[in-house]
């Protein structure tokens, strides 16, 4: 097998050389892991599996769906760049234990030290998950993630930007950040900005699921397999002694099943969606489904009015101009200014959306979030252009090793 660059060795080399300020934030956020409410036991939290020329990670969280905090975000680093640097290791996979593969960022222990007073681990826990979906989005080994069960917003973050991604037939993705006052963040402004047409603002604003067929058939997914194949795969993948992308590849194909979208899936809409979509603002955009849902009476404009309707009036603003911002930048770009947002959305400065949507969604469950504002028309241009701002003069920028690690993207 022929060893790849080892990042962890340049990273190693960069440290020496006293130019550690990405490596030096690292470590205090490291070092502040043991007193924060968003990390618990490191270990326990990711389990390793493989042997020879592969490793797994299990993200093992099951009880809550896999939702990420700091410390797997720790953990995950580490492993990825001792194995990165191992030459007999060729193939990382990444899978979740239980029904998920991974729901989320945990935004209910995210709620909980807001509440407390405590941004600053909010701020870790950004950076810290940031950071790694960076490092899998420049990966020099190849990366499988296995979509089986729930992947939604965090979660697609940590396996879209690898090489390959197997959904399988239990497999349900959502960017649903819009309906807790929040922002698709970890790198959904990347991945979603470079979906066919405008499919990434509909995903983005609406939070609607799509299920495993329709992520392939819109390249969310790269593989399809019925879930009762996945032990095989694994078997397959694990038995390999190769880094070459074509060879996993092969045997992910060996594996495949041809699918078609149902009737009623988002894919049968996209002529309808990209008219609709495409306009600049978001009341353009919801005018443009209600003179749809009134001229053709179709159940999928009323629908997509509703979800609308539901959501954080700011974040639905911000979410459109992030989306559009996205299609012209890079993965670390994109990263970086989502880092941003999401300070914006945590401090409360502008809004308190995304406490407030958290608690009806996911803490009260009463499901009536008392938005501020309450509607479009209250939602002004500074208030946008502030949300993508840093929350103060002083605050850092998210830092990447953008000189050590170039996007391939």
């Amino acid at each position: 097998m022929q060893r790849v660059k080892s990042a962890s060795s340049v990273l190693s080399r960069y440290t020496a050389n006293n130019n550690g300020g990405f490596i030096s934030r690292l470590k205090r956020s490291l070092s502040s892991l043991s007193n924060s409410p968003l990390t618990d036991d490191q270990e326990n939290f990711v389990l390793v599996e493989g042997n020879g020329a592969s490793r797994t990670a299990i993200l093992n969280r099951p009880s809550v769906l896999n939702a990420l905090n700091t410390s797997i975000g720790a953990r995950l680093q580490k492993l990825y760049s001792s194995w990165e640097d191992d030459p007999d290791i060729g193939i990382v996979q990444l899978k979740g234990r239980g029904r998920a593969f991974c729901a989320g960022g945990d935004i209910v222990a995210l709620y909980n030290v807001i509440r407390q007073g405590n941004i600053e681990q909010g701020k870790e826990f950004f950076w810290t998950i940031y950071n790694f979906i960076y490092m899998l989005g420049t990966y020099l080994k190849p990366h499988v993630a296995l979509l089986h069960g729930i992947t939604m917003g965090g979660g697609a973050g940590v396996s879209i930007p690898g090489t390959f991604r197997v959904a399988t037939d239990k497999t349900v993705f959502a960017t649903p950040e819009t309906l807790i006052g929040f922002h698709p963040d970890a790198g959904a402004s990347f991945y979603l900005s470079h979906l066919p047409g405008y499919l990434g603002e509909y995903l983005a604003l609406t939070g609607d699921k799509l299920n495993g067929v329709e992520m392939l058939s819109c390249g969310l997914a790269t593989h399809y397999s019925l879930a009762a194949k996945l032990p095989l795969i694994e078997e397959q993948l694990g038995s390999l002694t190769t880094d070459d992308p074509s060879v996993i590849e092969g045997s992910l194909q060996n594996f495949g099943d041809l699918v078609h979208p149902d009737s009623t899936s988002v894919v049968h809409w996209i002529e309808t969606l990209d008219k609709c979509f495409s306009h600049d603002t978001v009341e353009e955009i919801i005018d443009a489904l209600e003179s749809e849902a009134s001229r053709t009476k179709d159940m999928w404009s009323t629908s997509t009015l509703k979800k609308l309707k539901d959501t954080s009036p700011l974040s639905l603003k911000v979410s459109l101009r992030s989306i559009r911002e996205g299609r012209f930048q890079t993965l670390d770009q994109c990263l970086i200014r989502e880092y941003r947002m999401s300070l914006q959305g945590i401090s409360g400065k502008i809004t308190s959306d995304f406490c407030e949507g958290v608690r009806a969604r996911l803490v009260d469950k009463d499901s009536m979030p008392k938005w501020n504002p309450p509607s479009l028309e209250l939602v002004t241009a500074d208030m946008v252009d502030e949300y993508f701002s840093p929350v103060t003069a002083l605050e850092p920028d998210l830092e990447l090793p953008t000189k050590l690690r170039e996007a391939f993207l």
